[in-house]
């Protein structure tokens, strides 16, 4: 025998001899299926420490000074581009009028020809003055020409000639007895699309404070303390009924939108509430309108929301901003920075309710405003935070193997136990009988 140390009698475990060991037909069963059971829980363990998973988290929005982005996609069938006008203002006291900057303006047949798309742009009424003697220098009948104007303070065009009326807050109507609007035959050019619909779809960029936009009809421009419209031609038209704002909202979204692989880890839709800012609310709305004078509204609760992939570090992380839209919120490491919204909506008449209604006796009717479409927004104080995760770590998961191992080795040793024993003493049994 080799000679003892001083640690032998510290050995937990204890040694039997081979001539000690007796092997069964049971114990190799036992061994076998006991061998199958832990490559399967270890397979399944193995999983589940790969597993990645999103875990939201809600926070206090601490961002200050940050921009955020509004996506749209919104058709009006009863009103051609000529008239729509977006316009964008918030409590900062940034405002952004006539906006076409990352807009489009989609033109559509009207309804009884199909509604198919006929242009990507609007109809251009205002054609530019080549032609014009280059000492021509038009007025501007009164109002201050405009900054941007093609000879610096005259009105050669008949957008000119609108652009320096709404600067000075006057309404321009068809154009009549101005010179440039009728060489442009701008009047029957606006007559030839009224019974064409628009698509407005694009993006705009606005600061992350309360504000709105709207889309409204005739070019906007400020009366004192009043944000109005040129809406003469929306009222005065040919069309018989006149222009309504029947509207659908293909989609509206503010920041990016998350990508299918993404949503697809937050669970199948309608299991999770809190991943739902993928599915806006808004999106594929239909609202009609009877007559022109006729305003929506729709009150919306932007939640700032944020996704970041697994091994995600705020030291390393920037969401570069260029300029260009549908950038703004993609970090450079898959995080993306999004919002989702909560929304409710209201309608009415600008020619108020009907007091002979049942239940309106006692209402108090508002009369008056701009009809259009109106979006107001107010920001949440509060951020939620979807981040991914493992469900184990690597300690985790060593640990719950050798859970796996140890455990199913005891109970294989406790079967065999029992099977070996009981089988030894049916023998003895029928030994006796005999």
């Amino acid at each position: 025998m080799p000679a003892k140390s001083r640690f032998t009698r510290l050995d937990a475990f204890t040694k039997t001899v081979d001539e000690a060991r007796v092997r069964t037909t049971s114990g190799g069963i036992v061994t076998i299926a006991s061998l199958l059971i832990v490559l399967y829980l270890a397979l399944g363990e193995w999983r589940d420490y790969r597993r990645v998973v999103v875990h939201p988290e809600l926070i206090v929005d601490k961002g200050r000074g940050e921009k955020m982005e509004i996506h749209l996609n919104i058709s009006f069938p009863q009103i051609p581009c000529e008239l729509l006008t977006l316009d964008v203002m918030d409590v900062s006291g940034e405002q952004q009028t006539g906006v076409m900057h990352g807009v489009n303006k989609v033109r559509l047949e009207s309804l009884a020809n199909g509604g198919g798309v006929i242009d990507v742009k609007s109809l251009d009424l205002h054609e530019g003055a080549p032609h014009l003697d280059p000492d021509y220098c038009g007025g501007c009948y009164g109002a201050n020409p405009p900054a941007n104007a093609q000879k610096a303070g005259c009105c050669n065009t008949c957008d000119e000639v609108r652009e320096a009326y709404a600067s000075v807050s006057w309404a321009f109507g068809r154009g009549e007895n101005v010179e440039q609007c009728e060489r442009e035959h701008y009047a029957e050019r606006l007559d030839a699309q009224r019974n064409e619909g628009c698509r407005i779809e694009g993006g705009i960029r606005v600061n992350k404070v309360v504000g709105n936009f709207h889309i409204a009809p005739g070019r906007s421009f400020s009366n004192g303390n009043m944000h109005v419209h040129d809406l003469n031609n929306y009222f005065d038209t040919p069309v018989q009924g006149g222009h309504v704002f029947t509207h659908t909202i293909h989609s509206l979204r503010f920041g990016p939108q998350l990508p299918e692989e993404i949503t697809a880890k937050m669970g199948k839709k309608g299991e999770l509430p809190w991943t739902n800012h993928h599915l806006n609310p808004l999106d594929d709305t239909h609202q009609i309108a009877n007559e022109p004078a006729y305003n929506f509204m729709y009150f919306v609760k932007v939640v700032s929301t944020s996704y970041l992939p697994l091994g995600w570090d705020s030291k390393s992380n920037s969401n570069p901003d260029d300029g260009i839209l549908g950038k703004l919120g993609h970090g450079n490491d898959g995080s993306i920075e999004t919002h989702q919204y909560s929304v409710t909506s209201h309608k009415r008449s600008l020619n108020g309710g009907d007091d002979a209604a049942e239940g309106h006796k006692e209402k108090l009717h508002a009369r008056g405003g701009i009809p259009g479409v109106f979006f107001s927004y107010d920001i949440s104080p509060m951020k939620v935070i979807n981040r991914e995760e493992r469900t184990k770590s690597l300690t985790g998961f060593l640990t719950g193997l050798c859970a796996i191992i140890g455990g199913t080795l005891t109970v294989a040793a406790a079967v065999d136990r029992g099977v070996y024993e009981g089988a030894t003493r049916l023998k003895k049994l029928q030994s006796k009988n005999l």
